[in-house]
């Protein structure tokens, strides 16, 4: 904890300085280079106090006084225009400080003025305050919001927010001492009205939700080391384990449970629920299911509870779409939903993004259609589902019966006729008697179960095998000839901009590989939904019609939105140094292989 603590301190003052705290820094500048001496220091306290208190606690307090978040920041805001109107009119500016000024003999004498009116100032910031998200922000505000506070959460919370005070007074004493000089030239009042329409002005903007939109923005266009600079400590072992402890191990794993546990087995199996030569894996209770947290639109059903899915089976599969391990697990989800929803049983697909692009509203719908996915989906862009859950894996299953209860647990793929299984049992548990045959997913697109290349991300958050290592930022690469290649190593060409999750082809774009896989799939997205081609090679030809996946004609295949692509389908498991030249503008994001 000791090592989790001095990290969170660490990051809260690293994340001060990123580019994503901009939006605040003309209001802090200007509210602390007016006033008494002190005021810096009351400015930084009110903002760490109530930054705390919304990342800590603001999950459980809101909810508590019936007030949202979006109102709590709208009342910030408006106090921070009102402040601006003060530096504008002197006169109310002076009636604040004598209205305030009975406070300062609750502290040390020597404590100086502005202190107690820089506080409200403060606090106001603090709400609206919203650094880089890093592991540490954002493991405090899920855990916080879906399982309340600890002791531990608040230490961890209370050590970030101290580590960005530092940083900011740093900031406010400097830009003090610089407006100071400009006052001895006799451009004080002037200089205090001017502040004051930064004030106003700033203020305006956060109302009209240009910083979020700012944020959001430079969060996507930027290299990941100015927006997480603090992402080499995050990757060492204490803080991974530190950030676990915090958020928890996985809650519900029926695989730990011993046959004595599965009191339900002997029940179904007495009602003819079970699959023939296939046994019933155990159904323990572990306890009830949390409900769906933080979630943003729902897709094919209006929103749903847990609670309003009692006496239905339920299973819950978190997924994202880009995930071809979380693709082939459709077929039997689709089978499973047509052949027993009417038996008692739901799907509500719980859709958890790995890449920011996936959180769009538009392509999760695109997903669907394609997919050909009729149950509910929720989109969990915030994880608010997912940590609720204790859930570490892209696909996860959860079965919970028809009280409420989590019985089974299966992440990954495979055991499809376990997990069949399990779901007939609780059906017959919850009294449904006719259960009928096994549902059929048709023909499966399984992998190829050998050996094979494995996953391989374009980023730098996540290092795979190049020859040449990654590097955040734009530079040029050089390929090397595919017959030195070894086998499951990459490498670029030309020249590409790289940031913690992709790579963007920017001119001469090559990227090639020495894989093993009998199919070839990459997460791709285009600059603006532009089509774009990237053309595909297999050992220096291009692949022809009976070996090229479903995305690929003549050769090419043309990248538009963001998603997953299929680039090859071999008739069998081989060796082969895969090739893709592509067009400026073009991202890639992982393979996978089948």
């Amino acid at each position: 904890m000791v090592v989790l603590l001095l990290f969170a301190f660490v990051a809260g003052a690293a994340t001060a300085i990123t580019p994503c705290v901009l939006p605040v820094l003309p209001a802090l500048l200007s509210a602390s280079a007016t006033g008494g001496r002190r005021r810096p220091l009351g400015i930084v306290t009110g903002l760490s106090v109530t930054h705390t208190i919304t990342i800590v606690g603001v999950a459980s307090v809101v909810e508590g006084v019936g007030v949202g978040d979006e109102l709590l920041r709208t009342l910030a805001i408006c106090f921070l225009i009102l402040f601006g109107i003060t530096l504008l009119v002197p006169p109310i500016a002076q009636r604040m400080e004598s209205r305030l000024a009975f406070m300062s003999r609750l502290g040390p004498r020597s404590a100086g003025s502005g202190f107690w009116s820089g506080l409200p100032v403060g606090g106001a910031l603090g709400i609206v305050y919203a650094p880089c998200a890093g592991p540490i922000l954002g493991a405090v505000i899920s855990v916080s919001a879906s399982r309340g506070t600890t002791a531990g959460l608040v230490a961890v919370g209370v050590f970030y927010a101290l580590g960005s005070a530092a940083v900011l007074l740093g900031f406010a004493l400097g830009g003090r001492r610089v407006t100071a000089s400009v006052r001895r030239v006799g451009r004080g009042p002037a200089l205090q009205q001017g502040f004051g329409v930064v004030m106003v002005l700033t203020a305006v903007l956060m109302l009209a939700g240009l910083d979020i939109r700012f944020q959001r923005a430079i969060a996507d266009d930027l290299p990941s080391f100015l927006t997480n600079p603090t992402r080499a400590l995050e990757r060492g072992g204490a803080v991974e384990d530190g950030l676990a402890d915090l958020r928890g191990r996985a809650k519900f794993d029926s695989s730990r449970a011993s046959r004595k546990d599965a009191e339900a087995v002997q029940v179904a199996s007495a009602r003819g629920a079970g699959l023939p030569g296939i046994q019933t894996p155990p159904l323990p209770r572990l306890g009830d299911a949390p409900e769906f947290a933080k979630d943003q639109r729902w897709f094919n059903s209006k929103p749903l509870t847990i609670a309003s899915l009692r006496g239905r089976v339920t299973l819950v599969d978190f997924w994202t779409y880009t995930c071809i391990n979380c693709v082939r697990t459709f077929p039997y989800l689709r089978a499973w939903d047509k052949r027993y929803r009417a038996q008692g049983l739901s799907i509500v697909g719980v859709h958890t993004p790995e890449f920011r692009f996936e959180r769009k509203a538009s392509n999760v719908r695109d997903a669907l259609r394609q997919e050909g996915l009729r149950y509910p989906v929720v989109q969990d862009n915030e994880y608010g589902t997912w940590n609720a859950f204790g859930n570490q894996y892209w696909p996860a299953k959860y079965l919970i019966d028809a009280t409420g209860q989590v019985r089974y647990s299966h992440f990954g793929e495979g055991d499809y006729k376990e997990t069949e299984a399990a779901i007939r049992t609780l059906l017959a548990e919850a009294g449904e008697r006719k259960i009928g045959a096994a549902a059929n997913p048709g023909a499966q697109d399984a992998p190829s179960g050998h050996v094979l290349t494995p996953e391989t991300y374009l980023g730098t958050a996540r290092p795979s095998s190049f020859t040449e290592k990654l590097r955040d930022g734009t530079h040029d690469y050089s390929a090397q000839g595919s017959a030195k290649l070894p086998l499951n190593v990459f490498t670029l060409g030309g020249r590409w901009t790289i940031d913690g999750e992709s790579s963007r082809a920017v001119r001469g774009a090559t990227l090639s590989g020495r894989v093993v896989a009998k199919k070839v799939y990459l997460v791709l997205s285009s600059a603006g939904g532009r089509p774009r081609k990237v053309r595909v090679s297999l050992n220096g030809k291009p692949v022809t019609a009976t070996i090229a996946g479903a995305d690929v004609r003549d050769g090419v295949l043309t990248v538009r939105r963001q998603r997953l692509y299929r680039l090859v389908k071999l008739p069998a498991l081989a060796e082969r140094v895969l090739t893709l030249r592509l067009d400026p503008g073009v991202s890639g994001y992982a393979f996978t292989f089948g």
